[in-house]
């Protein structure tokens, strides 16, 4: 069932004020985080149109179907709302209320709105059409305090799940087992749902993405355990630690954990006003490059995180986005040997006014388990 958050009460102001310098007639936002984050509203994606219309001038407009606006009611969403009927055509309701607040002109679309949407949508009007990330990006990428607290809460979640990690990671047991308890833990914990569950043991270890399978964990296994879920608010948690299970670390293995737990510690502390996202991602991937373990560090050094567990801004190279209080990000760098093991440290920070502020504290070091 959708579930509600409490969106402070400028959100909708300030999306048009960004619709109005854009110089766009309107924005169209279709189920998910976006209208979210916008109305308070979680709306169920599917066939059935659900959109709502952020005019540059007037009151923006819900198009919903008529069997979902007591959800949208039960959500306490203020929006003035169109409940379409299933023998409606509510593409040509958005399309009329389009004409209305002056389009054809430019309107901005989510980029994440289904195709078959987009399609009836353009087909119904003859509006120039822009993808909306970029602006949705700047209106959500600075978090405010009561989505910081949010954020907090959701990092002290998964903090706890990963203290009960001895209970499931143990030799003999295969990796699909151990997400099993994982998940119903980071229920237990203070989160609506998991989001998703990486078990990479022994050779898996080495594939960030790895997720679960049926691969029996063994003694002297490097594990990295990259969980998330999603608060009954909504906002999203993300954390990686790594664990050897059953044994003893080598002197290779300690040697380059100790690489990559400095290299994540200096990205940390490097986050504060101003400094660009590349160089965070800059100041880990170098530590990494001078041990000479530049070719195994894979990936982005982190994302943003929110509403989504992906979400702008992104730490990587390339991007001289300036950060600022507010941002949220993960800091994860990855060392991965294919075929043999691999680790990956990640918190989730936010940027402060004077540095920065990690929402994950339990240990950053290599952990051993049922040793």
């Amino acid at each position: 069932m959708p579930t509600t958050h409490a969106p402070t009460a400028d959100r909708l102001d300030r999306a048009q004020r960004a619709v109005a310098e854009a110089g766009w007639q309107a924005l169209l936002v279709s189920a998910g985080t976006d209208m979210r984050y916008l109305t308070g509203y979680n709306a169920h994606a599917s066939e059935r149109l659900t959109c709502l219309v952020v005019p540059a001038q007037g009151a923006p407009l819900l198009v919903v179907p008529v069997l979902e606006a007591p959800m949208v009611e039960a959500a306490g969403t203020t929006t003035a709302l169109h409940a379409w009927s299933e023998t409606d055509d509510p593409f040509a309701v958005v399309a009329a209320h389009l004409r209305e607040i002056g389009a054809p002109g430019t309107v901005g679309i989510g980029n994440r709105m289904w195709a078959e949407h987009v399609r009836q949508l353009t087909s119904a009007t003859e509006a120039t059409w822009e993808l909306a990330g970029p602006l949705m990006a700047q209106l959500r990428m600075r978090k405010d305090d009561a989505e910081a607290a949010a954020l907090l809460r959701a990092g002290q979640a998964i903090d706890r799940v990963h203290a009960r990690m001895a209970e499931w990671l143990l030799p003999g047991r295969n990796e699909r087992e151990v997400g099993k308890d994982i998940a119903e833990a980071i229920v237990a914990e203070g989160h609506e749902h998991a989001e998703f569950i990486i078990v990479g043991s022994g050779p898996n270890a080495a594939s960030p993405h790895h997720l679960l399978s049926d691969r029996v964990i063994g003694a002297g296994d490097m594990v990295v355990v990259d969980i998330g879920g999603v608060t009954e608010d909504g906002y999203c948690s993300d954390s990686t630690r790594t664990y050897l299970v059953g044994g003893q670390p080598t002197t290779e293995m300690l040697d380059f954990y100790a690489v990559l737990q400095a290299a994540q510690d200096a990205a940390c502390l490097a986050v504060t006003p101003g400094v660009t996202a590349e160089a965070v991602d800059a100041t880990a991937r170098e530590i990494i490059a001078e041990a000479g373990y530049g070719p195994n560090f894979i990936h982005r050094t982190g994302h943003g995180i929110g509403l989504d567990v992906h979400e702008d801004p992104y730490i990587v190279s390339g991007n001289d986005l300036p950060l600022e209080p507010g941002m949220a990000f993960s800091v994860e760098p990855g060392i991965y040997f294919a075929g043999r093991f691999g680790a990956r440290i990640e918190d989730i920070v936010i940027c402060t006014a004077d540095g920065v502020a990690r929402l994950n504290v339990g240990t950053r070091d290599l952990v051993t388990l049922g040793s």
